[in-house]
């Protein structure tokens, strides 16, 4: 009782305040009676299967990299930019934390590289990287991210930042990144691999997917996590069997085991024959799902305060819950973590080392790549022969050559030769 009364309130300040914005929600008396939000969407249809809580509000954490994504990609798609283009490591990004790929000032990398490494490792100075190189400053990037979040009909969504590190003014909700994750699979087709892959390798060192969904359910497909202390620990994931797609959104779990264990429930029901059953009306699409004003919960108290079975974890930091095994940075590219056994109850729907057989994906420092084992420039293939240096300060503009857009694997990790020079601002 105590739990559902302390979700059982809302300021009524929060309700005006929702109201005065224009967001055409529609005000509850109360707010959401537990604490998580579930969701789980046909991608073909965009029917929703199951939902609980899936408009209320809520702090999106990391997740907030799959509009980062999105944004990058029509960028790309608009000739702005291509996946050659040449990024710029900035202090601004530098002075990200906590959890990033910890790239000195002034480093270069190509947009898909940058891409690999914020789908897998989820670094929060790669993804200011992008929202530099793209657009200029963290600012325009921003605007960009909320004009493509009110175009695709996420009414609920409001950026500040390109990563998701906790600010009061970044909400969204499973409904909106259910839409979200519904366009990047269906705007984007030959890009879907970004989500697909296991794991990446920086020089020596290999970085497991924080989703650990790709490891531990068969079928999965991508596609991004998130944690902070007050939205709890989210996942947006995909997965595909007998040519069935499907999204299952989980907001607000308390362990990376929980979201993944949550999330592959929801699938289980939605591959089941008759995943609706014949009495049971589905809800409508996911874009009528009607929005909800209320305060996001702030779930700091239980997830990283008052939590007995994990240690208190820094805000934004994907892997360092207590009860988990981090694989990031391991030098071992078959080592895999079997779930704790304190967190096995309800685990049942996972499996273990589905990855383990499959190489990680190499990425690099620089416009070229180098032999990780020797350190001598690899065999390339050639980019775009002219290169063009964005002026400081200001975002690309124009045709900067043709993106790439092969959709297989191995064309994908072909490695890249020159490309333009993004040189974001300077900044403290």
């Amino acid at each position: 009782m105590r739990c559902l009364q302390k979700f059982l309130v809302v300021p009524a300040g929060a309700l005006t305040l929702a109201a005065a914005a224009g967001l055409g929600l529609t005000a509850l008396d109360v707010a959401r009676a537990w604490a998580d939000a579930l969701l789980l969407v046909d991608v073909d249809t965009g029917t929703v299967i199951s939902e609980r809580n899936s408009t209320y509000p809520w702090y999106p954490a990391s997740v907030t990299k799959l509009m980062t994504t999105y944004v990058t990609l029509k960028a790309v798609r608009d000739h702005r930019i291509n996946l050659d283009s040449v990024l710029m490591v900035s202090p601004n990004a530098v002075a990200q934390n906590p959890f990033k790929m910890g790239l000195k000032v002034g480093t270069e990398v190509t947009v898909d590289n940058a891409l690999k490494m914020l789908l897998v490792h989820s670094p929060n100075d790669i993804a200011v990287v992008l929202a530099e190189g793209v657009s200029g400053s963290i600012e325009k990037f921003a605007e960009e991210m909320n004009a493509e979040a009110h175009h695709l009909g996420m009414t609920q969504t409001n950026y500040v930042n390109p990563n998701g590190l906790p600010a009061d003014e970044q909400i969204t909700s499973a409904r909106d990144l259910a839409i979200l994750a519904r366009a990047l699979i269906l705007e984007f087709p030959e890009y879907d691999y970004y989500w697909h892959i296991a794991s990446i390798q920086l020089g020596k060192r290999i970085y497991r997917n924080t989703n650990r969904l790709i490891d531990s359910y068969a079928g999965t497909d991508g596609m991004k996590t998130g944690f902070t202390c007050a939205s709890g620990f989210n996942l947006v994931a995909t997965a595909t069997r007998s040519g069935k797609r499907l999204i299952a959104v989980v907001l607000g779990a308390k362990s990376s085991i929980s979201r993944a264990v949550k999330a592959a429930q929801l699938f289980e029901r939605g591959f089941a024959a008759d995943p609706l059953g014949s009495a049971t009306p589905s809800p409508g699409t996911v874009d009528s799902l009607v929005s909800i004003a209320a305060t996001p919960p702030d779930l700091r108290e239980d997830v990283c305060e008052h939590n007995r079975r994990h240690r208190p974890t820094k805000d934004g930091d994907e892997g360092g819950e207590a009860g988990t095994a981090s694989a990031e940075g391991t030098n071992n590219v078959g080592e895999r973590h079997m779930l704790p056994r304190s967190s096995r109850r309800g685990a049942g729907v996972l499996t273990s080392g589905l990855a383990a057989g499959i190489q990680p994906v190499e990425v690099y420092t620089g416009p070229t790549r180098h032999d990780i084992a020797s350190g001598a420039p690899a065999m390339a293939t050639p980019a775009s022969k002219k290169r063009t240096h964005a002026v400081a300060a200001k975002p690309p503009t124009g045709h900067h050559g043709r993106q790439q857009t092969q959709n297989s694997a191995a064309q994908r990790r072909a490695p890249h030769t020159r490309g333009q020079r993004l040189r974001p601002p300077p900044s403290a």
